[in-house]
């Protein structure tokens, strides 16, 4: 199955994570703050905290960024036969790319955009603002190309293609 081409199209994506307390969080965040609003995200975890980083929640509001409809949950939700149709899935973290994922319906395009969990950081409260800030450079930084990519005229092998290099991509010295 392809994706749809339609030019003004709106996307359904989901970041899938382990806990579902950082890194998938802040994804979600970015996504749905995009000033074209072609994209609505969601985030889940195999195995949800239940509780979003409090270092996120710091970081995402200190960008302006809405945090109220930010939770942790469980992937489960998104293979409902009432959860929307995702058309883009990732995982951003090793853990959940290998694990064995729920069918999505209509085979979403995939990729692994793997990022070390700067929920495992240890370090004073300073260092550990900035290595979550580099967390969420990085992930801006691939969203940000993402959305930057012509979907509606790609096809399906060549767009498959892009994820796959832009989860490569690291960042620049001037953030470490």
């Amino acid at each position: 199955m392809s994706l749809d081409h339609a030019v003004d199209k709106r996307f359904n994506v989901l970041i899938l994570c382990t806990g579902n307390s950082a890194r998938s969080i802040m994804a979600e965040a970015i996504f749905n703050s995009l000033p074209d609003q072609k994209f609505q995200a969601y985030s889940a975890g195999s195995d949800p905290t239940g509780v979003i980083n409090p270092y996120v929640i710091e970081l995402v509001q200190s960008i302006g960024y809405p945090t109220e409809n930010l939770r942790s949950k469980s992937w489960d939700e998104f293979s409902q036969a009432n959860a929307p149709h995702m058309d883009f899935i990732f995982t951003v973290c090793d853990k959940a790319a290998g694990q064995t994922c729920p069918v999505w319906p209509g085979q979403p395009i995939s990729a692994h955009w793997g990022l070390e969990d700067p929920a495992r950081f240890e370090g004073n409260p300073a260092e550990t603002r900035k290595y979550f800030l580099k967390t969420f450079h990085q992930l801006r930084n691939r969203i940000q190309i993402f959305a930057a990519l012509p979907l509606h005229t790609l096809e399906r092998t060549s767009l498959q293609q892009e994820l796959n290099q832009i989860g490569q991509l690291t960042l620049s010295p001037e953030y470490d």
